[in-house]
């Protein structure tokens, strides 16, 4: 999406940039996992197919996707490749452009259970409600993915539906003044040029 192409998201543990040419070869390595492609319900693709999943994300002003950094390592070097640990996006669904299905993925096992994941997600539902104009929020989650799901659940989405066939789990949260008003207490979120 080309809204957020020129930002990055700073939170408290977290940075959120643009997904970009020079962090494709890494995110390309990460989703040879067997692990995150379960997890994501993804299908492996060429590094040639991922640079062109890259464009699309950027280009397409129905797909607004944003690598996740750790914070520390991030302002220790400046180097935001050594610094990924994921990713976080969000697909319009509709045409009145009001539905975002949200999606996480903390790649690095080293930064798994740090609550990174948990901050990423509230740092990207509050851009996806403040500068998309978001009214509501599906997530699709592998029934495998049980941590997913309970991150999800805490954070006030219900499951409005199952499919046996894709083994995933659907969650929906409608955007609302009270849930907007707890996310933004949970982490300071501060938008800069990148």
């Amino acid at each position: 999406m080309k809204l957020n192409c020129n930002i990055k998201i700073l939170g408290e543990h977290v940075v959120l940039v643009p997904y970009r040419e020079l962090h494709v070869d890494k995110y390309h390595s990460w989703m040879k996992s067997e692990e995150l492609q379960m997890l994501t319900a993804s299908e492996p693709l060429s590094l040639e197919q991922e640079y062109e999943m890259q464009k699309s994300w950027r280009e397409d002003e129905d797909k607004c996707t944003f690598i996740i950094l750790d914070k520390v390592k991030f302002i220790k070097d400046g180097d935001e490749i050594d610094a990924m640990i994921g990713d976080t996006n969000i697909f319009i669904k509709d045409s009145d452009s009001s539905t975002g299905e949200i999606e996480i993925m903390i790649a690095e096992k080293t930064a798994r259970g740090k609550r990174l994941g948990w901050e990423a997600v509230i740092l990207m539902l509050l851009y996806g409600i403040k500068d998309i104009n978001l009214k509501d929020f599906e997530a699709k989650i592998s029934m495998k993915n049980l941590i997913s799901i309970a991150m999800f659940q805490k954070l006030g989405f219900e499951e409005i539906s199952r499919s046996d066939v894709f083994e995933e789990v659907t969650l929906a949260k409608a955007v609302s003044e009270e849930w907007t008003g707890w996310l933004q207490k949970q982490y300071l979120y501060q938008i800069q040029p990148h």
